[in-house]
């Protein structure tokens, strides 16, 4: 055993004993509040609150198109009590929601005795056998948590997400004219604008939030096998097809009307790869606005009070989009599994995806926090103007590209001596520095017709970017 093993308690405290629930994860400790409004539509009380409000409307689109004999349309006061079962779930109900699983082993079936134990009061006590008629637990499960992913998307991520693309395609407006020099393989390369590089991120992210949006959400209702054997066995003469597509669509959703015992979750995996992709998108901007906060073409602004580092205090760190980097690479990990695991299931049914479902809100709460992060980033960046014309200053070597062009145009045109022009700007700039008065100096040796020895005489790093800062007039079109 090494010295410092030997030094730790062997009878410290349990935690795990303390009054207080001490959160594992950090999403439910330490980052809690930046994710807390997924809480309502991914977490276990929320699954449980949808899975009432599933068997509930099941119950009332039942009795409201009399579809079994014996039933008829509830009233006002019936559905309205039924309703708030739903609207009033509260942590009581999740208290008592948990007593009655701990009899049952099973989380659906609990859903369904909480339910029925609140029918007397409201003058239903006959109609106890329709809660969870021909129902099995995974035609409850799909629609659950169709609806709250479907909020979660809608109400939550793509809020949040647009309001990210909205502030990068800001910045890419605000800087739209401000030039720069390119890296490519990192080396410098013909100039750009910043707002003309911030405006590709945008448009990619963009396009992924357009895929998001148009997400289809399937459901379905048809039994254990998706047969609706149980269904017709019943109640021969219902239209039970009709009935499940009717009550799906009333949900908000999409019905799949082949299935087995499980909506096979391919809208899922769908929605999750694109999800995964605008992480990966909003990493690369994370590395690059990194890398130039790293040279010093943005200047972060100082949070008061914050400190950079416990021992050098000139330090402010790009926290922001490390920790960003972070919790994209997990969420994108997470949905790269759900997405694998989600669309495969033996047979007619394994419960595989009973677990994997469960790490949902873990892999949109790691995504929802980078996108916060990226956020509170990038408002405290301020461009630094100088030293992204000081770069620029220094390598007009760049400008190698547009002379040999144009002096391709010269040779197509006529002009004599325009010759090898790639090999002689390479003599000139591969491996070293070019300055104003060099560059210059060979452009005016060259022999190039007046016209564009003039146009080449007046070009500099800065000006050379062709159409850089009205490319940025693409976004929102």
């Amino acid at each position: 055993m090494s010295d410092s093993a030997s030094r730790i308690p062997s009878g410290r405290l349990s935690l795990a004993a303390s009054p207080e629930r001490i959160a594992l994860g950090p999403l439910d400790g330490r980052y809690a509040g930046a994710v807390a409004p997924l809480v309502d539509y991914l977490s276990e009380a929320a699954l449980n609150r949808d899975r009432v409000g599933v068997e509930v409307e099941w119950f009332i689109h039942l009795t409201e198109h009399s579809v079994l004999p014996g039933t008829a349309p509830l009233s006002a006061d019936q559905k309205a009590g039924l309703r708030a079962i739903v609207t009033e779930f509260d942590a009581s109900s999740v208290a008592e929601l948990a007593d009655i699983e701990k009899v049952t082993v099973h989380d659906v079936k609990a859903v369904e005795y909480f339910i029925g134990n609140r029918l007397p009061g409201l003058g239903l006590a006959r109609l106890l056998p329709l809660v969870h008629f021909g129902c099995t637990s995974e035609d409850i499960n799909n629609l659950s948590y169709a609806v709250g992913i479907k909020g979660a998307v809608e109400d939550v991520w793509l809020p949040a997400a647009h309001a990210l693309v909205a502030k990068i395609a800001q910045m890419a407006q605000d800087n739209r004219d401000v030039p720069m020099l390119s890296r490519t393989h990192g080396q410098p390369a013909t100039p750009t604008t910043l707002g003309k590089e911030l405006a590709v991120t945008a448009h990619r992210l963009a396009r992924q939030l357009d895929r998001i949006a148009g997400t289809e959400f399937l459901g379905k209702i048809n039994g254990a096998t998706g047969t609706y054997a149980a269904h017709y066995a019943s109640v021969p003469e219902a239209d039970w097809q009709q009935v499940a597509k009717s009550f799906v669509e009333g949900l908000g959703l999409t019905w799949n009307p082949l299935t087995t015992q499980i909506e096979s979750h391919d809208w899922q995996a769908e929605l999750y790869a694109d999800m995964a992709r605008f992480n990966r998108i909003l990493h690369n901007l994370c590395t690059d606005v990194w890398s130039y906060i790293s040279i010093g073409y943005f200047a972060q602004v100082p949070v008061p009070g914050a400190t950079g580092s416990s021992t050098m205090p000139h330090k402010v760190n790009p926290i922001r989009f490390e920790n960003a980097e972070a919790n994209l690479e997990v969420s994108s990990a997470l949905l790269d599994t759900l997405g694998a695991t989600l669309v495969t299931s033996r047979w007619q049914r394994d419960l595989t995806d009973s677990s994997s479902q469960r790490n949902i809100g873990v892999a949109f709460g790691h995504s929802l926090l980078a996108i916060n992060n990226v956020l509170g980033g990038l408002d405290r960046l301020d461009t630094a103007e100088a030293v992204l014309a000081d770069d620029l200053d220094h390598n007009w070597e760049v400008l190698a590209e547009a002379i040999q062009m144009v002096m391709r145009a010269e040779a197509i045109a006529g002009v004599p001596g325009m010759q090898d022009p790639y090999e002689r700007l390479k003599d000139l700039t591969r491996g070293h520095r070019v300055d104003a008065a060099r560059m210059q100096e060979f452009v005016s040796g060259l022999g190039l017709s007046d016209g564009a020895q003039e146009r080449l005489l007046a070009l500099t790093p800065a000006t050379y970017n062709g159409i850089a800062a009205s490319l940025v007039d693409h976004l929102g079109r």
